[in-house]
């Protein structure tokens, strides 16, 4: 990924795994060896593979926290996205 989508760490942040074993979880939940598994069979030639790499690279540079304000919700009317 050379360059990065300016809204991609906001749809990582509410993007779920739509199948598998981690159904339903973050992206950003899912363990990096399971990324890692993904990594050596290859991503999904999507958006969620898009979005499963750009997990990976932040996990691998411990950089989870750019992710975490992205996540809460914005104020007090806001509802919290699954």
């Amino acid at each position: 990924m050379t360059d990065l989508d300016p809204t991609a760490l906001l749809e990582l942040a509410h993007t779920s795994m739509p199948f598998g074993k981690y159904a339903g979880r973050p992206l950003m939940q899912l363990p990096e060896p399971y990324l890692l598994w993904f990594a050596k069979k290859g991503f999904p030639e999507n958006r969620l593979g898009t979005l499963m790499a750009l997990a990976l690279l932040i996990k691998s540079e411990g950089l989870e926290h750019l992710i975490d304000p992205l996540t809460r919700p914005a104020g007090p009317n806001s509802k919290t996205v699954q």
